[in-house]
């Protein structure tokens, strides 16, 4: 039987042009959705839900193997580096 990981990944992330809720929104939502559709993930913000220039986002995927766990959360930070509209502060991520 082949053991089973879980990569959670936490990230916080400024949007310091965000001057409402309304404003955080949508570059929020368009990288939840990006996450997902390109790695299959569960993508949720979870913290900092009423602050406008902040965000925290979760990652989670479930794999047999621990390496291409590791590949696939080296990848979602450097796409949250590169993003414009955001700017990464903390980039955490766990392996059970």
């Amino acid at each position: 039987m082949r053991k089973t990981y879980i990569l959670f990944i936490k990230m916080v992330l400024s949007i310091p042009y965000a001057h409402s809720l309304k404003q955080k929104r949508q570059p929020v939502r368009s990288l939840k959705q990006r996450l997902q559709n390109r790695f299959n993930a569960s993508v949720s913000e979870i913290d900092a839900l009423d602050n406008w220039q902040r965000a925290v986002i979760g990652v989670a995927m479930i794999a047999n193997d621990k390496v291409y766990l590791e590949q696939e959360a080296s990848k979602i930070e450097q796409i949250i580096i590169e993003e414009v509209d955001m700017e990464l502060l903390e980039f955490t991520q766990e392996l059970i």
